[in-house]
């Protein structure tokens, strides 16, 4: 849990010798590794050609089916918040209704005593 964890290379970029299965009191044999051949430099990449845009192209048609949208989507999400604040007045009226009838009733019967 509290040991690093290094990252392991996907692909090895050198020699690579397997790692020891001998323990760490006998003594290490040292073979000397096959020397390999120096690789030939890869030829510069060709320069990338940008794909062509392709332009969007809006029609009336098209242009009256997004303001459309648009207009769909501001109505529906200002009833939304219509009906929200509608909900949020008649509670509101409601608990201040429910605290009046309480404190006539707690006045009334303190009168009576």
């Amino acid at each position: 849990m509290f040991r690093p964890k290094f990252p392991t290379m996907p692909m090895p970029t050198g020699l690579v010798t397997p790692p020891s299965t001998t323990s760490t009191t006998s003594p290490a044999v040292v073979q000397p590794a096959a020397i390999q051949p120096a690789q030939q430099p890869l030829a510069p990449p060709a320069p990338a050609v940008p794909a062509p845009r392709l332009a969007v192209q809006i029609t009336p048609g098209t242009a009256l089916a997004v303001v459309g949208a648009g207009t769909a989507a501001v109505l529906v999400v200002g009833t939304v918040l219509v009906s929200m604040l509608l909900a949020t007045a008649i509670t509101a009226a409601s608990v201040a209704v429910c605290a009046v009838v309480v404190r006539s009733l707690l006045s009334s019967s303190a009168k009576r005593r």
